[in-house]
């Protein structure tokens, strides 16, 4: 197996979105973790908004909306997830109070002071995560609720091979303690934080997309692109198998004052 390891941006965007549409989930999670978090969460009603911030094709966000009152807004820069995003809601009949809209977590359409929650799974590391905390930041109310997860290292040291690559992937991993401190720097407050279970990783995540390459191979066949995309991300499980202890993702959930 090879060493070589590509982040996912240097991808064709194209041929990423394809091959995530395919499906549930664009990143590591659970309906069952989605839902812990929420339980974290005290301000919601009727009339609150939230927003789910690059909401991929809405896993997270259908589960979301079933548990929680209010109208959701959620983004994401790949249209066709959108429109995944949407024909979900619809489906679920939670299109009256759910709706997806193609746009840049870092250009977000929201007044000052309108939301009640921003949500975002497995995808603040594209705007970063200090950037993402100071910027998200004006849009929520006083005393309003920020729920992330964040790529998190569980020990201060790792083997090489592991450190490579995640430095190389997202220069912002860091130690749970170290994130916590950032929450806090960009002036909110502390909730809870906890793991995710490494189902959340292996179940929910790698193992839907065994029978999605296959399809996703088919649709281009002797494409070399498309080729390289799915031995990265069977990389990419290799890895997780091999060095799982040392990382995983954190649900952070904090309040702004």
């Amino acid at each position: 197996m090879s060493n070589e390891i590509k982040s996912i941006t240097e991808f064709d965007f194209d041929l990423i979105c394809e091959y995530f549409s395919l499906v549930e989930r664009q990143g590591p999670g659970s309906p069952e973790a989605t839902i812990k978090a929420l339980s974290f969460i005290d301000n919601l009603n009727e009339n609150s908004k939230i927003a789910d911030l690059g909401c991929g094709t809405g896993g997270q966000t259908m589960v979301l909306a079933q548990n929680a009152p209010g109208t959701i807004t959620a983004i994401d820069l790949f249209p066709k997830f959108i429109e995944i995003f949407n024909d979900n809601a619809r489906r679920l009949s939670l299109h009256n109070r759910v709706k997806g809209i193609t746009g840049s977590m870092d250009e977000l359409p929201f007044a000052k002071g309108e939301l009640d929650l921003i949500w975002s799974e497995g995808a603040i590391y594209n705007i970063g995560f200090k950037k993402g905390l100071s910027y998200w930041k004006q849009f929520l109310k006083t005393g309003g609720y920020l729920a992330v997860t964040e790529a998190c290292w569980f020990t201060p040291e790792r083997p090489d091979e592991i450190n490579r690559f995640w430095v190389e992937a997202y220069s912002e991993i860091d130690t749970i303690p170290v994130k916590i401190a950032q929450i806090q720097e960009a002036g909110y407050v502390p909730v809870a934080s906890f793991i995710l279970p490494e189902t959340c990783w292996t179940d929910h995540y790698f193992l839907p997309q065994r029978s999605s390459q296959t399809e996703f191979l088919k649709r281009y066949p002797n494409n070399k692109t498309a080729e390289e995309l799915v031995a990265n991300e069977r990389r990419e499980v290799y890895l997780y198998d091999k060095y799982r202890e040392y990382y995983g993702y954190v649900f952070f959930i904090c309040s702004s004052r």
